[in-house]
C-alpha cells in the first residue's frame, strides 16, 4: 500500500522528494479510518443490538452485563484486530513501524481482554449474588484473587510482547521473588485462606448478626471481601476487621437463632424474700378463681393433702408436712401465662425458675422463647410478659424488690 501511494506522490513533482513519508502518513491514515469504522459497525450495530436483546428479555440478570459494560469493553477489541491484520499490508515495506504498530495493536488487546474478564467477573458475582446460596457461600474473595492472577497474567504478557521475550522467561524471574510476594502479599494470601475457611464451614454468610467485642462489632455481616469483612452496626456505623481475624478471635454468630425461629427471653423479677409466705385458706381460695391456674391448685391440694395424711404431718404448724406458697405459686401462674401466650414458641425451651438468693432478694427467672426473631417484635412481646408477671405479684402477695429510693425515705420521714 505504501508504494503504491509513494509512486502517486511521485507523479508530483513538488510531492517527490516528500513521497515516502506522505505515502507512510496516508497508509497510517487509511489504517486508522478502517479501525475506527470497525469500532463503529462493533458498537453501534453489533453491540447495540445485543444490548436492545438482553433489554427486552424476560430475564433481569442479563441486564447486568450490560450495566457493567461488559460488551462494550469487548467491542474494543474489533479495532486492535483491524489494525493487527491489516497494519503489514498498508505499512508494507516499513517493518520497523509494522513491527511497532502491531505489538502496540498486541498489548491493547491484552489490556482489552484483561477488561472484558474483568467486567465479565464483576456481572457473573453480581448475577450469582442473585441466588440465595450466595449468602451462606460468598465468592468475592475468589473473585478478587482470581483479579489479581488475572491482572498479574495480563501485565507479564504486555512486558514480553513490548520486550518480545517469551512469558516463560518471566515466570522464571518472578520464581526469585517468590519470598518478596509471600511478604507483600501476606494480607492477601491470609484472607484468601480464612474466606476459604470461612465458606468451607460455614462460619459466617452475608446478612449474618454476629458479635465481636474485640472491634467493638454488632451488627450484620455486608460484605466479606478477600482481605476485609464489613459490619454493619445496629447504630448504623460500619465496622471493617480483618477477614482472618475471624478465624483468630471468637465471635458470636446470631444465624442459629434466626434458622430456629425462636429468640430467647432469660431476665428475672427479684422477690422480696420477706414477702415469702405459706398460702393460707383466704389466698387458695383466692387463687383457685384465676383462670391460668385453678386446675393446678385444686391438683397441688390434692398432692399436698395426701402426702401430708400419708406422713401424719401435725397441721397445728405450718411447718409441718408440704404446703404451698406465694412464691410457687407465683411461679405455677407465670409458668400458665407463658404457655398460653400466642407469641411464646411451644417447640422450645420454657421454664420459669428459681436462682440463689442474693442481697437483692429472690430471683425468678423467666427462660423461654419467642415465635418470632424480629428485634422490635421480640422487644415488644418481652416488655408485655414483664409488665403483666410485675403487676401481677402483688396478687399473690409478693412485693418486688428494689433499692429504696428517695419516696422511700421521704415516706419513712412523715
Amino acid at each position: 500500500m505504501i508504494s503504491y501511494f509513494t509512486t502517486i506522490f511521485e507523479e508530483f513533482p513538488f510531492f517527490a522528494s516528500a513521497a515516502p513519508y506522505l505515502a507512510l502518513a496516508l497508509a497510517i491514515v487509511c489504517l486508522t479510518f478502517f479501525a475506527v469504522l470497525a469500532s463503529i459497525i462493533t458498537k453501534y450495530l453489533i453491540i447495540g443490538a445485543i444490548r436492545k436483546a438482553i433489554t427486552i428479555s424476560a430475564s433481569l440478570r442479563d441486564d447486568i452485563l450490560v450495566r457493567r459494560k461488559v460488551f462494550h469493553r469487548l467491542s474494543h477489541i474489533a479495532p486492535a484486530l483491524v489494525i493487527y491484520a491489516f497494519a503489514p499490508q498498508f505499512l508494507d515495506g516499513n517493518p520497523v513501524v509494522v513491527n511497532a504498530i502491531t505489538t502496540g495493536a498486541l498489548v491493547y488487546l491484552s489490556i482489552v481482554c484483561v477488561l472484558f474478564i474483568d467486567g465479565l467477573m464483576n456481572a457473573g458475582e453480581e448475577i450469582y449474588q442473585t441466588y440465595k446460596i450466595s449468602r451462606t457461600f460468598p465468592i468475592k474473595s475468589f473473585v478478587q484473587v482470581a483479579k489479581l492472577i488475572l491482572y498479574f497474567l495480563g501485565f507479564v504478557s504486555a512486558l514480553s510482547l513490548v520486550l518480545g521475550q517469551s512469558p516463560l522467561t518471566f515466570f522464571a524471574g518472578f520464581g526469585a521473588l517468590t519470598a518478596v510476594s509471600m511478604l507483600v502479599f501476606k494480607d492477601s494470601i491470609l484472607g484468601f485462606v480464612a474466606g476459604i475457611q470461612l465458606s468451607a464451614n460455614k462460619m459466617v454468610a452475608v446478612g449474618d448478626w454476629i458479635e465481636m467485642p474485640k472491634y467493638s462489632v454488632d451488627g450484620d455481616v455486608i460484605e466479606i471481601a478477600l482481605t476485609t469483612v464489613k459490619i454493619r452496626n445496629f447504630d448504623k456505623t460500619i465496622t471493617t476487621i480483618p477477614t482472618q481475624s475471624l478465624i483468630n478471635d471468637s465471635f458470636k454468630n446470631w444465624r442459629g437463632m434466626e434458622v430456629t425461629g425462636g429468640r430467647r427471653i432469660k431476665r428475672s423479677v427479684f422477690i422480696d424474700i420477706s414477702s415469702i409466705k405459706f398460702c393460707d385458706a383466704d389466698m387458695l381460695k383466692r387463687f383457685s378463681k384465676v383462670q391460668f391456674i385453678a386446675d393446678y391448685i385444686v391438683q397441688k391440694d390434692k398432692e399436698l393433702a395426701a402426702f401430708n395424711s400419708e406422713v401424719g404431718a401435725d397441721s397445728q404448724s405450718r411447718v409441718n408436712g408440704r404446703h404451698m406458697t406465694n412464691v410457687g405459686t407465683f411461679r405455677a401462674y407465670a409458668e400458665a401465662y407463658l404457655r398460653a401466650h400466642p407469641r411464646i414458641s411451644k417447640d422450645l425451651t420454657l421454664l420459669v425458675r428459681q436462682l440463689q438468693p442474693t442481697e437483692h432478694g429472690l430471683p425468678i427467672e423467666i427462660y423461654a422463647f419467642t415465635a418470632v426473631t424480629d428485634w422490635l417484635e421480640y422487644e415488644a412481646i418481652m416488655a408485655d410478659i414483664f409488665d403483666h408477671i410485675l403487676a401481677s405479684a402483688s396478687e399473690f402477695e409478693l412485693s418486688i424488690y428494689q433499692n429504696p429510693t428517695g419516696s422511700d425515705f421521704g415516706k419513712l420521714a412523715l
